[in-house]
């Protein structure tokens, strides 16, 4: 019975069958070769188009403008998810006088544009200056950038929240029940036993929302803050370059990817105890 299985083993399988050419794969090659036509064509625009004025002038503010885009991003999500847990938990709530203004919260700013609530906060705030005067925040409100992370953040905080409360919504009920079956309070449960497992179900949602906030940062630009979009906005205005709004594009997509990876690396450790627990699961099935 051992010789037997060795021969089978020592025969090598037969190759895999010729993949046919359907119209879909005709057609995804057809649009895979046109975008890599569409960048070698950036690529050589770039090249044949280089000035070296251009750049000693306008890419020291390039990058003061990316610095300022990832300094809204970061305070707004850090700001934003320490403002969705107490959403979230509302959201969760049963009892109405907690889950009702979650849920307005989470539907007006999820409802409306970025940009209006940006607008309604910068130009807003100058209509209330003398009673923001009084209670000592003017300060705070008459700066575009302050505003600015301000509505990110309650932006922000709405998508986290809804992010978070699905994700705790898929924690088993049972988790729960054998936590207070240990006599653990139910702070406890939350920090130690839901919370670990729903951030790992939200971990790939908070890596798109970061994206959106990326992207969405270049409203900041409209109200005065000279972020990325703010600096290219201004070096085209002086300049008549079509090449600025490149090289922003070109930017924005490698903080993107940068973080794609970031976050790629950070699910992949966050997970691997899964991922262990699959691969043992695979082994007894083939012994």
């Amino acid at each position: 019975m051992t010789e037997i299985a060795a021969v089978e083993s020592a025969v090598a399988s037969p190759p895999a069958p010729a993949r046919p050419w359907t119209k879909a794969r005709i057609a995804g090659h057809v649009i895979l070769a046109l975008w890599a036509a569409a960048g070698l064509a950036l690529v050589l625009n770039l090249i044949l188009n280089y000035d070296p004025a251009f750049y000693a002038r306008y890419a020291p503010k390039f990058f003061d403008g990316t610095i300022v885009t990832i300094e809204i991003v970061s305070l707004s999500l850090v700001i934003g998810a320490v403002i969705s847990l107490p959403v979230a938990l509302g959201r969760l709530s049963s009892n109405w006088l907690a889950s009702v203004p979650a849920f307005s919260y989470v539907y007006f700013f999820r409802g409306t544009p970025l940009i209006a609530q940006t607008f309604l906060v910068y130009y807003g705030a100058g209509t209330f200056r003398a009673e923001l005067e009084t209670i000592g925040l003017w300060w705070f409100f008459r700066d575009a950038f302050n505003c600015v992370v301000f509505t990110f953040a309650l932006n922000t905080s709405a998508y986290q929240a809804e992010i978070l409360a699905g994700a705790i919504r898929n924690v088993a009920r049972g988790q729960v029940e054998a936590a207070a079956a240990l006599g653990l309070r139910r702070l406890v449960t939350y920090r130690k036993v839901i919370l670990p497992q729903a951030l790992i179900v939200a971990l790939r949602p908070y890596g798109n929302e970061i994206v959106l906030m990326i992207k969405g940062s270049a409203v900041a630009s409209i109200v005065t803050v000279f972020d990325l979009m703010g600096e290219t906005r201004r070096a085209y205005s002086r300049s008549f370059d079509f090449e600025t709004y490149i090289w922003a594009a070109i930017i924005y997509l490698v903080m993107v990817e940068v973080l794609r990876r970031v976050w790629d690396r950070l699910e992949l450790r966050l997970t691997r105890h899964l991922q262990r627990g699959e691969a043992a699961k695979k082994a007894d099935a083939a012994g």
